[in-house]
């Protein structure tokens, strides 16, 4: 080791037989059992590293760069302020059905919303008349079609509730609707049957306004299957002339369609 610069030793190593006998040559042989002198090392010697040499990982700076580009990315994330989360629960509303709580997506039924509305009331008392306007439902040909109807339908249920104090009829307007629109058999039947027994029992009249062929056809094909108290319910109105000789029309919206 001497001279400026240390130079490299190379250590020799013996030759090591495996086998596991103490003949000559072999591993627990004694002569190998022994520290050779070629490799007897001063360490006092040998050049050790100063405090003051740094030891500089190559992937440091890397790594360095890698945590600041992501520190930098994640102050440019915005903040989920306060309106934003107003914003995110009006979309949804939280609503109570048969005792079972359920959620319904607002923003999905947002175009379909104009399907229920209040249509003032008749008689002595708050009978409301409710009006369903099936022009306004969705088109069948949708991908999500079925998401939506769902969510419609939680959002009719629970504004029928909200809407009916007493007794009430509702007003089912059928014209200006293409069959793709037409709800199906099951959806009104399950509408009828989650319907809270205070409104099935309260509802006193069921007005088709320009009933289709269709509808007819289904009403007589499912008479038999429903109770006679609702068969005695369903009235049939060809005309809004007609329809205006039976109940108070002032608050009812007619789509222009119609």
């Amino acid at each position: 080791l001497n001279g400026s610069q240390p130079r490299r030793i190379k250590l020799i190593a013996p030759n090591i037989n495996l086998s596991l006998d103490h003949s000559d040559g072999s591993m627990l042989s004694d002569d190998n059992l022994d520290t050779p002198d070629e490799i007897d090392i001063n360490v006092d010697d040998l050049d050790t590293p100063d405090e003051a040499d740094s030891f500089e990982y190559t992937g440091q700076e890397e790594q360095t760069a890698t945590n600041v580009a992501f520190q930098e990315e994640s102050e440019s994330i915005p903040e989920y302020t306060a309106e934003e989360e107003r914003e995110d629960n009006r979309l949804w509303r939280t609503v109570v059905i048969g005792e079972q709580e359920q959620r319904i997506d607002m923003k999905v039924i947002e175009p379909y919303k104009k399907v229920i509305s209040h249509g003032g009331y008749y008689g002595d008392g708050l009978n409301a008349i409710i009006v369903f306007a099936a022009c306004f439902l969705p088109d069948s040909s949708r991908t999500d079609y079925n998401y939506v109807m769902e969510n419609l339908f939680l959002y009719v249920i629970s504004t029928l509730e909200l809407m009916v104090a007493e007794d009430y009829m509702i007003v089912y307007l059928n014209g200006a609707t293409p069959r793709r629109r037409m709800p199906g058999l099951g959806w009104m039947k399950k509408c009828y049957q989650m319907i809270d027994r205070r409104l099935r029992k309260n509802l006193k009249s069921f007005i088709i306004v320009h009933p289709s062929w269709f509808i007819r056809t289904i009403l007589a094909v499912t008479r038999p299957f429903i109770s006679s108290k609702f068969s005695s319910k369903i009235q049939y109105v060809n005309t809004l002339a007609e329809l205006r000789e039976m109940i108070p029309m002032e608050y009812i919206h007619i789509p222009d369609s119609i």
